[in-house]
């Protein structure tokens, strides 16, 4: 086959036109390792290999390109290039090409991954820690990296939540109430000790103005349904469940 013309693409690819009607779209590194700004023909042989080396270079550069929009593990990338269906032997060597070059490293990114998320989240370490297991992190890195949140910065964060929650609170109290923000703190990913510490300091009395509002729109659903003695005894049942307890 003989080359009848080239041109300088975008993204620094070039263009081959074959006389046999063929078009290539090839990347600079394999116009200069098959030296085709030079050559006239190629054979078949050559073919196979240019096409092979072309999609070498696809893989790096769409690897590349994904890790430089958003830092990620090696399994996420992994993720993202198998996704794209392309062959495990190059998905491998791009990975492997990658880690030299210092593009991609578990720790680094397990490092950097917690910092951001103690930053911009209510995140605690266990949530944290899980969601870097799942993206496949070593555990010992892990666990090694996570240390780094201090139970100082955790009280801190557990302290402003639980308050939030208290003072957003306008339908529960006591037990209930007190339930719902050790849930929560819970499934943020803070440790129990850490968590029981603060609550232990909260007071979770009922306070009489939450439970005169959930009478009297607990007594207007139910007044249509319910009079006397039973609406009353329907109405504390309510109110029991929200951990408000009723004084006659």
């Amino acid at each position: 086959m003989k080359i009848e013309r080239y041109k300088k693409g975008n993204g620094g690819k070039y263009k081959i036109l074959l006389d046999d009607g063929q078009v290539l779209i090839l990347y600079e590194e394999v116009i200069l390792k098959f030296n085709l700004l030079l050559k006239k023909e190629i054979t078949n042989k050559d073919l196979v290999e240019i096409n092979t080396y072309n999609q070498e270079c696809e893989v790096y550069y769409v690897a590349l390109d994904s890790v430089n929009r958003r830092f990620k593990s090696i399994y996420e990338l992994e993720e993202v290039l198998r996704k794209k269906e392309y062959p495990k032997d190059l998905i491998d060597l791009a990975i492997q090409k990658l880690i030299k070059q210092g593009y991609l490293n578990d720790r680094v990114f397990a490092k950097s991954y917690i910092n951001n998320q103690i930053i911009i989240t209510n995140k605690g370490p266990l949530k944290i820690k899980r969601e870097l297991l799942e993206k496949k992190v070593d555990i010992n890195i892990v666990d090694e990296e996570i240390s780094i949140y201090s139970d100082e910065e955790q009280l801190i964060k557990i302290e402003k939540i639980a308050e939030k929650l208290l003072k957003a609170n306008h339908t529960r109290g006591g037990v209930i109430l007190k339930q719902k923000i050790i849930n929560n703190l819970k499934n943020l990913g803070y440790e129990n000790e850490l968590i029981i510490k603060v609550i232990g300091t909260k007071d979770f009395n009922n306070t009489e103005d939450i439970r005169k509002k959930e009478y009297e729109k607990i007594k207007r659903r139910l007044a249509h349904k319910y009079s006397g003695d039973e609406l009353e005894r329907k109405i504390k049942e309510r109110l029991y469940q929200k951990g408000l307890y009723y004084e006659e």
